[in-house]
């Protein structure tokens, strides 16, 4: 093991810690103030320990924990018992996640938790989100696929409470559909990991990257294709991302933005994963190339024809996960490196501009854009958290997303392939589309006076000024909100921290960027987690 006592002791504590405040927190359930003041320390202590795994990673290399001590009877064997393994892919991952989630957390508080109906059960809320986050954790540390799978398992029956919590119509029909979708997701997953240890008699990732070696390449390429299956419908890529728009803009703000920031990540993080660790050689890069244009234009041209912003951004969420995929396709250290530094600017981003949408519903009352008018007269401080976000989500310069996306055209370029370059000129209408989204929602929610909207009259509960103008003033309709034209400062100021943090990768772009160019040579050199896993790469 590499990262000596002080990595031992803090590698299971991101799992451990929200699981356990989970439990506190349940048992509080009558006391909110503690239930609130547990999942904020637990989650404070959880990005505390990310950074300093992240130090440790950087400085020496992959860190493998063998829980309980069964590490591998033999050099050269796999252990018997679980592998916990922090590199500099994971560590990024813990410390990003951790931040979002942290921020959310907040957010909900400053919300009141629930999103205007009096009749959510709230005490259930911070205990199910500490689960879902000790899954998303799990999932990034796991060293072995059946663990992964457990990590998947835990945050998706977290996500299902959060989905539905409330209990309204849309919520239930459309937790229906994530929980199908999810169930064969996770059926095609167990599926593939019985196929792979029936063949290789193994689960350990390390023992696994060296026993597949061995196996013929037809056999190979149809177990990596079964579990790209299973992990393309958990991050969305096209064709198996349709069921995403339609569950995700139901749930609650600070659900739809954890979900939409973190949940789809995690597979896209399984994927580098198999693709790198396990199947390397390129077997089905070109499917995978194929698969990531598809996922960019048809996911853009779904963004393009909505009026909802929450739906709006949920294909907006599907496309980019394109630009993702694109940079594992390439199979090169800048494409994984420019993947990876894609990955933790859209975790960012996406999050925070689905925190802006709660505070659209916060402000007018509604997030469909037929309603909308005004809000940039309305509220300045609104216009600029949304326009921020929105401007690094199109790729304008200098914000990180421009950084991202030049990595990936300049490793796209590189490779030289007519699927690189066909990439190459997807990603640049895909990043014009999204500006062009972007455009749309300025101009009609935020420029135009709300009385010219084509529903900006209707009517419905107290009337709001949103405008200083009273000749603007109009009333807005909602259907269970009481809060209307109150943004708290409690969801202000964590959705400023997230802007902030976002920016923070462009003021620093050199050495982060630097960082997830490290963190792609480690990822493309299995023998440092082999090593750091097995003790010796065998022969």
């Amino acid at each position: 093991m590499i990262g000596g006592h002080l990595a031992a002791v803090l590698t299971p504590l991101p799992v451990l810690v929200p699981m356990l405040a989970a439990a506190v927190t349940l048992l509080a359930g009558r006391k909110p103030r503690l239930q609130r003041g547990i999942a904020v320390l637990a989650l404070s202590v959880v990005l505390v320990v990310s950074a300093m795994l992240v130090y440790l990673a950087d400085r020496d290399g992959t860190i493998a924990l063998q829980v309980g001590g069964w590490g591998p009877t033999e050099p050269g064997m796999g252990p018997l018992g679980i592998t916990l393994v922090v590199d500099r892919l994971s560590a990024l991952m813990l410390v990003v996640s951790s931040i979002v989630l942290l921020a959310v957390v907040f957010y909900a508080i400053g919300q009141g938790i629930r999103d205007g109906d009096g009749r959510q059960p709230v005490s259930i809320f911070l205990p199910t989100y500490l689960v879902l986050s000790a899954g998303v954790f799990m999932a990034f540390l796991a060293g072995d696929l059946f663990n992964l799978f457990v990590g998947f398992e835990v945050l998706l029956n977290a996500s299902f409470v959060l989905l539905t919590i409330g209990a309204s119509r849309e919520r239930v029909r459309a937790g229906i559909s994530y929980v199908m979708v999810s169930m064969v997701s996770s059926l095609v997953f167990l599926f593939g990991i019985a196929l792979v240890y029936a063949t290789t008699g193994t689960l350990n990732m390390a023992e696994l990257s060296v026993r597949l070696d061995g196996v013929s390449e037809g056999t190979r390429t149809a177990l990596f294709a079964v579990l790209l299956v299973a992990f393309g419908i958990k991050a969305a890529v096209f064709p198996l991302s349709t069921w995403l728009p339609d569950s995700y803009p139901t749930a609650p703000a600070p659900v739809t933005a954890v979900f939409a920031g973190l949940l789809t990540k995690v597979g896209v993080y399984a994927i580098i994963r198999a693709h790198s660790l396990l199947f390397p050689g390129g077997a089905l890069d070109n499917v995978l190339l194929v698969a990531g244009l598809a996922t960019m234009l048809m996911g853009i041209l779904g963004a393009i024809a909505q009026s909802d912003i929450k739906r709006l951004l949920s294909f907006t969420l599907v496309s980019h996960i394109g630009y993702m995929v694109f940079g594992i396709a390439l199979s090169t250290q800048l494409g994984m490196s420019g993947a990876i530094y894609y990955v933790a600017h859209h975790i960012l981003v996406q999050t925070t501009l689905f925190l802006v949408v709660g505070l659209i519903e916060r402000q007018a009352g509604a997030s469909t854009l037929e309603r909308l008018g005004g809000l940039a007269a309305a509220s300045p401080v609104l216009a600029f958290v949304f326009v921020v976000p929105a401007l690094n989500l199109g790729g304008i310069p200098p914000f990180s997303g421009f950084i991202g996306k030049v990595a990936l055209l300049e490793a796209g370029s590189e490779s030289g392939s007519v699927l690189a370059w066909m990439l190459v000129a997807g990603s640049v209408i895909t990043s014009l589309l999204t500006l062009y989204v972007i455009a749309r929602v300025w101009t009609k929610a935020f420029w135009r006076s709300r009385k010219d909207a084509p529903e900006g009259h209707l009517s419905g509960g107290a009337p709001t000024v949103l405008l200083d103008d009273p000749e603007d003033s109009v009333d807005i309709e909602f259907v269970d909100r009481d809060d209307v034209g109150r943004m708290p400062i409690g969801m202000l100021i964590p959705t400023g921290a997230l802007i902030a943090v976002g920016l923070t990768l462009t003021v620093a772009a050199g050495p982060i960027f630097a960082y997830s160019d490290r963190a792609a040579a480690e990822v493309l050199d299995r023998g440092q987690y082999i090593t750091a896993v097995l003790g010796e790469v065998p022969r």
